[in-house]
């Protein structure tokens, strides 16, 4: 799945190399559309009595400090004010952590801003419990030339008791990548259940691959995108729901302990090195060398394997195999949506609107996938002549989900999925038996109601 075309690559070297999905863990620093209040300042008294119309100020807050997207972001918002001149967007972001930390504080008081960043899930729910998040079914409806190009399956993650609450802006899956060659020459097909899996790993250990599938389980998002799979692969969606949610929450179900019993034997194919290193180091030390054949990676991820890579190097993805005894569906796909909300205390909503509209949109999903690598939500934003050929493999895939399973720690309250993520190390490095583990996690959920 190596690039095919110059163009390609030169959109390659563009890309940054910090992993932006939930991962992430570098510190960042705020900064600025607006490059000072002063600016913004003299901006608003030049145009004051503009034939546009009154003066406006959006405050918009997001969660990507770093380039290429923060650079993207500027470029973008310029645009947009330079089209508009009675309107002053001053933009603030963060990173990470740091914004999770800051927009919790902040949503539910005076100092909201306008527009901000949320991913889906629990956190989507927890900015919506604040009370001022706005509903936005009007601004769908009455623009369905607009709305009909945003992918159903990533509005649907942004919708609650038929509210929809934010523009999503991304769409991201988790696959296995796998190296073709390597499957080629042990004639090894592309596994669709567990068992299948696990002889694949054998296989290939046989062929004299220690580390037949890589991961780097010092970061703690990396065992978590795993179980969160796990659990859905196994648990009947109603139990795993009721399990979720922090008010009825038991986790007394024997398909978890199964779960972290398959883990358990999972990370056996991984090598002694798998607890030490982060996901960088696996995907970039281990996959990309050919090293270890299987890794467990974000489509955000293409353009950074891409620079890592050889020319020769050719990679296919599949989704987490089915388990031959689970009860989820084993069509859906572990990834999210991200997306932008509106605060109802906005001073102009309908001029955040139209900037919202404007940001995702044709235009603005191309500048997402081309400088940053991310899978658009926009429809017909990307195409064979400005993407990665594997880049619309991946949007192929996520489109083709019956249903897109949410990150395990926005699935559920931190509280769990933090000793999950624990007991999840703990049983690599062979500290915790997967019924110890089950004990603390059921003990962490008791402790929210």
């Amino acid at each position: 799945m190596k690039m095919k075309h110059a163009a390609a690559l030169s959109m390659a070297a563009l890309m940054g190399l910090s992993l932006v999905g939930c991962g992430g863990s570098s510190a960042g620093t705020e900064t600025t559309a607006a490059a000072d209040s002063k600016a913004a300042e003299t901006k608003a008294a030049d145009n004051a009595g503009s034939a546009d119309g009154e003066q406006v100020v959006i405050n918009f807050f997001h969660r990507w400090p770093n380039d290429p997207k923060n650079s993207m972001f500027k470029e973008l918002v310029q645009e947009y004010m330079d089209e508009n001149p009675n309107v002053t967007i001053n933009m603030d972001c963060i990173l990470n952590d740091q914004y999770k930390e800051k927009i919790r504080m902040i949503v539910g008081t005076d100092e909201v801003p306008d527009i901000f960043s949320s991913w889906s899930g629990t956190f989507a729910q927890e900015m919506i419990a604040s009370g001022n998040v706005a509903p936005l079914n009007d601004m769908y409806e009455a623009d369905k030339d607009w709305s009909s190009q945003i992918a159903q399956a990533s509005v649907d993650k942004f919708t609650f008791d038929g509210q929809i609450y934010a523009v999503p802006w991304s769409q991201d899956g988790k696959v296995f990548y796998y190296n073709k060659k390597i499957f080629e020459e042990n004639n090894l097909t592309v596994p669709t259940t567990w068992n299948e899996f696990i002889a694949t790993l054998d296989a290939l250990k046989a062929a004299g691959y220690e580390t037949p599938v890589i991961a780097g389980l010092a970061d703690s998002f990396e065992s978590l995108h795993y179980l969160g799979t796990m659990n859905q692969r196994m648990i009947d969606p109603e139990t795993l729901a009721k399990d979720y949610d922090a008010a009825t929450g038991e986790f007394t179900d024997p398909g978890y302990t199964e779960v972290l019993e398959k883990w358990q034997q999972l990370t056996s194919y991984m090598g002694e090195m798998s607890t030490a290193i982060d996901h960088e180091t696996a995907r970039n030390t281990y996959f990309a060398t050919g090293e270890a054949p299987i890794m467990y990676m974000q489509f955000a991820e293409i353009p950074m394997l891409e620079k890592s890579i050889p020319d020769d190097f050719e990679y296919g993805f599949f989704n987490f195999p089915a388990f031959e005894d689970g009860k989820g569906d084993p069509n859906e796909l572990t990834g999210a949506p991200e997306g932008f909300m509106i605060s109802n205390k906005a001073k102009n909503p309908e001029e955040c609107q139209k900037f919202l509209k404007w940001l995702v949109s044709k235009k603005g999903g191309e500048y997402l996938t081309t400088k940053c690598g991310d899978i658009s939500s926009v429809a017909g934003a990307v195409d064979e002549t400005n993407a990665l050929p594997a880049q619309l493999e991946a949007m192929d895939i996520i489109q083709s989900a019956s249903k897109l399973t949410p990150w395990f720690d926005n699935a559920c309250d931190p509280a769990v999925y933090t000793v999950y993520g624990q007991m999840a190390q703990a049983i690599a490095t062979g500290d915790e038996t997967p019924e110890s583990a089950m004990e603390q996690v059921r003990e962490a959920a008791a402790s929210l109601h």
